[in-house]
């Protein structure tokens, strides 16, 4: 794809988002040349799904890029990220918390995290029930954790054409979401969703192949 043909498929796509709603590019396995094509058009929030893929365009690509791990997070991996990463979509645990806060805690920084809900009806997805996830955020523990700020939530739906399906699990996590007023972000919507997510009261969506094309 042309490089003209990417800043209009973004333009298009940041046309049909409401104003009030972030737009996070999802760059996985996207070339440098590309990111930097959606760069040029005021773009500055990309999402990575890999540890070592989001390092590795982290150390060449402009340092004003907000880089947000949107992938599977092992514990093992969190140091690589935890100098630079902007936030963190993926948090399915509170083991996973405490490693953040304490490699946060090392690099000197406060790390944003989002935590994880598991809404969609496919075993293949990870993520918190909303009885772990109010468990999490109502522990004594999580008050320890000062190097961390849990700023919302991000679910993914199934995997389907049932457009009332989708609709009703992004309902179901806004709702759940409403009962910690606490909260800013809710992170949920993707290339084949975004706009039944936006409808459902989405506040961030992550979008990547309706920019770049599908992925070989």
């Amino acid at each position: 794809m042309s490089a003209a043909e990417l800043k209009e498929n973004y333009y298009k796509v940041k046309a049909s988002i409401p104003e009030n709603v972030e737009l996070i590019v999802v760059s996985k396995t996207q070339s440098l040349e590309n990111i930097q094509n959606i760069y040029d058009c005021g773009q500055r929030k990309f999402g990575e799904n890999k540890v070592q893929e989001l390092v590795t365009k982290y150390e060449v690509l402009p340092k004003d890029i907000e880089w947000h791990l949107i992938g599977h997070l092992q514990t093992n991996k969190v140091k690589y990220i935890a100098p630079f990463v902007h936030l963190i979509h993926s948090v399915d645990s509170l083991p996973l918390l405490i490693e953040i806060n304490k490699q946060a805690l090392k690099n000197n920084r406060i790390i944003n995290c989002l935590l994880q809900i598991y809404i969609a009806k496919e075993e293949t997805k990870f993520g918190l029930s909303f009885e772990e996830a109010t468990d999490i955020l109502l522990s004594d523990q999580l008050k320890t954790l000062t190097n961390i700020n849990i700023i919302g939530m991000m679910g993914m739906a199934t995997n389907t054409d049932n457009q009332e399906q989708i609709l009703a699990e992004f309902k179901s996590l806004k709702d759940f979401f409403r009962t910690f007023p606490n909260l800013r972000i809710l992170s949920m919507g993707m290339s084949s969703d975004y706009k039944i997510a936006t409808t459902a009261g989405s506040t961030m969506l992550r979008i990547g192949s309706t920019i770049f094309g599908s992925r070989k």
